[in-house]
């Protein structure tokens, strides 16, 4: 994992999923497999998924790129085009991601 003077210089980006409450257990399985890879990207500073605990059907993802060339390139990766949009997308209720930088 990156140092925090590192991690500054990144691209922060936040994702909010409400899962189906019937595709919970279903996207988790899915998540276990995603993250690993996701983590293993030659750009990716940092990146962690989260349930809540007491909305279980909510997650939150933290994650940190290089740059935005990072997350470009994370967008495309195969793991992410077949395990996020082809196969999470549809077990969500709700999707957002926002963008940000250390202040």
């Amino acid at each position: 994992m990156a140092d925090i003077n590192t991690l500054k210089q990144g691209l922060i980006v936040t994702a909010f999923w409400e899962a189906k409450p019937d595709e919970v257990d279903a996207l988790k399985g899915i998540i276990r497999k995603f993250l690993p890879q996701a983590q293993a990207e030659p750009g990716v500073l940092a990146f962690q998924i989260h349930q809540s605990l007491t909305e279980p059907t909510k997650f939150f993802f933290y994650e940190v790129f290089k740059d935005e060339a990072a997350f470009a390139e994370h967008s495309q990766a195969a793991h992410f085009k077949t395990l996020i949009l082809e196969q999470v997308l549809p077990k969500l209720a709700k999707r957002e991601r926002t963008q940000h930088r250390f202040v």
